[in-house]
């Protein structure tokens, strides 16, 4: 396993190629993850045919894709739309792009509203603080003076 911008990327040692059960537990990766690419049919026909499924590298580095997509809050129907771009090749890069740019837009728009939910919250917690010190500013007001008796 290497990384690349902090995106896993898998590589198999060129001894074998491995079965699903063997690709999700030496890398980490969920059957949900290797069903949904396996129902992309983004590989070899004959082999999903054949019903002989054996991941290869090129394979691994669309898993490593797809999680990363995942990662980034794609939904599962945009991963499939992005890596059947993806494997169509260069030619779909600006509509690569396209999708890139809208899941950027969104994700800034989050972090708006989150900044502007923390911002609010701050506010809260202010008046609160506030609130916190009158009252104890003015407790100390009341408090017994030097003569025994409470101040007005």
């Amino acid at each position: 396993v290497s990384q690349q911008n902090g995106t896993p990327i898998f590589f198999l040692e060129r001894e074998s190629e491995m079965t699903k059960e063997e690709v999700s537990l030496r890398f980490g990766i969920p059957e949900k993850i290797l069903d949904e690419y396996h129902n992309m049919e983004l590989c070899d026909a004959v082999r999903i045919a054949m019903d002989d499924w054996k991941y290869t590298d090129e394979d691994l580095e669309h898993l490593s894709m797809i999680m990363a997509l995942h990662d980034i809050g794609f939904t599962k129907d945009k991963v499939e739309m992005y890596m059947k771009l993806l494997v169509a090749g260069e030619s779909t890069e600006k509509a690569r792009m396209k999708i890139l740019d809208e899941q950027r837009k969104k994700a800034l728009d989050e972090i708006h509203l989150k900044e502007r939910q923390l911002e609010r919250m701050d506010y809260l917690r202010f008046q609160i603080r506030e609130n916190q010190k009158k009252k104890y500013q003015g407790g100390a007001r009341n408090e017994d003076n030097c003569f025994g008796r409470k101040s007005s």
